[in-house]
């Protein structure tokens, strides 16, 4: 019973991390007010290429590893890609 007890502790734990992990972008898109499906893949490219076009964004005050996470969410969500995200949803 016990071993039972701490699996299921563990498995739960286990998907609220991953779950965690996997909105954490979204959530950064959600609070800098970018949507990703408004731009084309190669416009986010220029936007993250460009100091300016960060800062205005506010992109430029995230750490290295929220800046690829949400480079990467705003590529794969883009207009022109295969998922991309449409305002709203």
């Amino acid at each position: 019973m016990r071993i039972s007890k701490a699996l299921l502790f563990f498995f739960a734990l286990s998907v609220s991390t991953l779950t965690l992990y996997a909105s954490a972008p979204q959530e950064l898109a959600k609070k800098l007010h970018l949507i990703a499906g408004k731009k084309a893949i190669i416009q986010w490219e220029r936007v993250f290429k460009s100091n300016r076009k960060m800062k205005k964004y506010g992109i430029d005050k995230l750490s290295k590893e929220e800046k690829e996470s949400l480079k990467n969410y705003l590529l794969d969500h883009a207009a022109d890609s295969d998922h991309p995200t449409v305002a709203g949803m």
